[in-house]
Order: C-alpha cells, then sequence, then structure tokens
C-alpha cells in the first residue's frame, strides 16, 4: 500500500488538550465507531460500482484518451479558457493552480482561466483582450443546462464564430457535458464540435478527479495520473477493512460531526498555508456547505489563508465566539525560498530575520498559529505535508470527499443532493422570461 502523503493530528480537538471547547474523549470514541457503517457502505460501493468517484483512482484508460485532446489544446491555443461554475470548476481551478499561481503557466503550456461568473465587466474583459484564433474553450456542465454555462458558451461561440468563422469555431471548443440529450451537447453537435461524457452518476462537487477536473490539469502540463495515485492511498484503508482509526477520513469526520452534535461547533474553519492551496479553500467550501446543510444540520464551511488571515481574521478566531474548529494545512517549508542575507540587516528590530529563508517565516507563523489557536482552547487538527505535487493534492481532494461522505451518514443526511438551490434556479428562469429576455 503506497502511504498517504499527509499526516493528521486530531489530539488537539479533545477537551483533555483544549479544554472546555474540545470534544469529550468517550464520545469522540463513540462517534468514530459510528462511521463503522458509512465506511463499510463506501467499501461496498466500491465493490458493486455504485458509486463511481471510488473507482477512477484505479483507473488509467480514460486519462490515455485524454491525451490527445490535451495535447490538441497544449498545441494549438496560447490560452484556454474553462467555462463553468461550481463543482464544473473549483477542482480543475483547485489542481491547476500547482502549475501556476499567478505568474504564467509552465512551459510548453497555454494560459488558463477559469470562467466561472457571469459578471458582464470579466467576460467583455476576456473576449476583448484574448486573441480568439489562438483561444481554446471547454464547456462543462453536467446536466447541460446550467444558465451561467450556457451564457457563457453561447457569448463565447458568437466572439469566435465571428473571429475565425463559423465553419472553423468548433475547433475552438470542446463540451463535457452528461451522454443523454440536452441543449448543450445538441448546439455541440450541431457545430461539429467535440464532445466528452460527464459520468451521470458523479455529481458536479465529487468530479474533480474525473476529466473534468483531470484534462485541465493535463492542459496545464500536471501529471493527472499521480492525482488519482494519492487519490487511492486514502482509499486503501476502507478497502483493506482497516478499524475507523485508522481511516483518516473517518477521524476527521468523527471529530467535525462530534463536536457540531455534543458542543455546538457550527463552523469549520480550513487555513492552509501554502499559496497553492488557496482554491481548495474554496472547493471544500462548496463541498462541505453543499453536501451536509440540509433540513438544520451541517456546519458553515470557511476558506482562509494564512499568512493571510493572521492579519485579518485571526481576532476573531481567537477571541471571538467558541463555535469553530480549525484544520490548519501546514507544509514543511524550513529552509526553502529566498534568504534574507546579512549584509540588509542593519537594524536590530529584524535581526533576527538575518539568514532566514522565506520558508523559515512561514514555518514559523504556521506552527506559531496553531499552537495559539490550541493555548486559547481552540479545537484545532492539523494535517502535514512533506510536499505538494499531484499526489498530495489527489489525497487531500479524496480524504474531504470521503469525510464529507461519512459525516452526511454521522448527520442523517444525503450527501450527493441539494434541493434548496432549486429554487433559485427556478426564479432566475422566470425573472429572465418575464423580462422578454
Amino acid at each position: 500500500m503506497n502511504a498517504i502523503p499527509y499526516v493528521q493530528s486530531v489530539t488537539n480537538c479533545l477537551s483533555e488538550a483544549v479544554g472546555e471547547h474540545g470534544l469529550d474523549a468517550d464520545h469522540y470514541a463513540e462517534t468514530l465507531q459510528r462511521t463503522s457503517a458509512a465506511v463499510a457502505a463506501i467499501r461496498s460501493a466500491h465493490a458493486d460500482g455504485t458509486l463511481p468517484l471510488l473507482n477512477l483512482p484505479e483507473q488509467a484508460e480514460d486519462i490515455n484518451l485524454l491525451e490527445s485532446v490535451a495535447g490538441q489544446y497544449r498545441d494549438q491555443f496560447a490560452d484556454v479558457v474553462i467555462l463553468g461554475t461550481g463543482g464544473s470548476s473549483f477542482g480543475g481551478q483547485t489542481l491547476c493552480r500547482l502549475a501556476d499561481i499567478g505568474f504564467g503557466p509552465r512551459d510548453g503550456a497555454p494560459t488558463l482561466q477559469f470562467l466561472d461568473n457571469v459578471d458582464p465587466h470579466t467576460i467583455s474583459e476576456m473576449l476583448e483582450k484574448f486573441d480568439l484564433s489562438r483561444t481554446g474553450f471547454l464547456a462543462i456542465s453536467k446536466s447541460g443546462s446550467t444558465a451561467e454555462t450556457m451564457t457563457q458558451f453561447l457569448v463565447c461561440l458568437k466572439a469566435v464564430q465571428i473571429a475565425v468563422g463559423e465553419e472553423k469555431s468548433a475547433q475552438h471548443f470542446t463540451v463535457i457535458t452528461e451522454p443523454e440529450d440536452n441543449v448543450l451537447r445538441r448546439i455541440a453537435e450541431k457545430y461539429g464540435m467535440s464532445v466528452l461524457d460527464h459520468d451521470p452518476d458523479i455529481g458536479g462537487r465529487y468530479s474533480a478527479l474525473s476529466l473534468v477536473g483531470l484534462l485541465p490539469v493535463m492542459i496545464a502540463g500536471l501529471d493527472a495520473k499521480a492525482v488519482r495515485e494519492g487519490a487511492a492511498s486514502v482509499l486503501a484503508p476502507i478497502f483493506e477493512e482497516a478499524p475507523p482509526n485508522e481511516v483518516e477520513p473517518a477521524i476527521g469526520a468523527a471529530i467535525a460531526v462530534g463536536l457540531a452534535t455534543e458542543n455546538n461547533i457550527c463552523s469549520t474553519v480550513l487555513m492552509p498555508y501554502v499559496d497553492r492551496l488557496a482554491d481548495f479553500g474554496l472547493w471544500f467550501r462548496q463541498l462541505w456547505a453543499e453536501s451536509l446543510g440540509k433540513g438544520g444540520k451541517g456546519t458553515t464551511p470557511i476558506n482562509a489563508l494564512g499568512t493571510v488571515d493572521q492579519h485579518s481574521q485571526l481576532q476573531l478566531y481567537l477571541d471571538g465566539p467558541p463555535d469553530k474548529l480549525f484544520t490548519v494545512i501546514m507544509l514543511d517549508c524550513a529552509k526553502e525560498g529566498p534568504l534574507v542575507t546579512a549584509d540588509l540587516v542593519h537594524d536590530e528590530a529584524v535581526e533576527y530575520l538575518s539568514g532566514k529563508s522565506v520558508g523559515d517565516l512561514m514555518d514559523a507563523e504556521q506552527r506559531a498559529t496553531t499552537e495559539t489557536l490550541i493555548r486559547n482552547g481552540r479545537p484545532t487538527r492539523i494535517i502535514k505535508l512533506e510536499k505538494l505535487d499531484e499526489r498530495a493534492m489527489g489525497a487531500l481532494m479524496m480524504h474531504f470527499m470521503l469525510e464529507t461522505i461519512i459525516a452526511a451518514d454521522l448527520f442523517g443526511v444525503d450527501p450527493f443532493d441539494q434541493p434548496a438551490v432549486e429554487e433559485g434556479k427556478r426564479l432566475t428562469r422566470e425573472y429572465l422570461a418575464s423580462n422578454g429576455t
């Protein structure tokens, strides 16, 4: 079994470590034992194929088939725009952050832009600034009818048709949608675009390890197979029938649900100390909120980023309501990065920085923040990474997807539906229709 590329510690979530706001050890043990049913159900769903998400990590054929598509986009385009929203966008964004944190793509790869909103200024700016003759588009909508994605797609299609002609425009688009009749597929087929099938049994917010997330990964020059290898390492203990105390997502779910039900810890703060994980917080926020927030159940996910939020949120976290669980993701970064050289340190106020690297400062700050949270009685889970690469990212994503599914079982809710959001979609269509748009 490949080792899981992170270490999780929940010791500082227990009352014996942080006092009254921590989880009682006996209740934690009882809640952890209750995860056995969900873990067994996951194992069964993998065996009979009823939850395809669980079978993705062991597959490679689909990745091999995507190589030609990814190669075409890398060779043909300077810019690639991913059209989609929510789960159709967050997974790919999160993974592609490994390749480009804002200073440009890897050598030989196009710049990837994720257009996940319908702000008219943003879309107009993109269409004006990009050379559309050298721009490719991926349009992703599981249902093939998402209003935001359809608007993006139709607007961009018209702009490309004007730029290169209707006959050539199809070469600039690939559509990912369910293998059934829907409006996105019909339009794509009308114009001769390439259409790839979105598995109808993998929901958008659980689709990061499918072609939805991995095709952008491959275009960005990242290793899609390594992403899945990391995910497989998290699943392995479940398939080997390890007890719940050896299943990392079960441990996390027991802590989160136990604190919510026994201590009224109603918010969960995910705070990585790595810029490349900034989008991971957004991905987690949708996953946790949309999967668990039902029937008065669930906790509110909050994304934060160290060291940035030490200077914007930490006062509240330490001295505000004691209603939060903290998950700090720490990276082994000491001695990494450029140094503060001694020749520039002329003031005793900054002597402590002399000879230290940027990584030394980040390492000290992530450890200091974690210790401060614990000393102030805040339940604090620590996840440590030796390095952050495709394998580690795949493991983190699988961990939190499984943790969410197991937590849903403990809460007694369905992690795969989102009934409350349908009213807003219906009203949006009504407003547009009533305005004659």
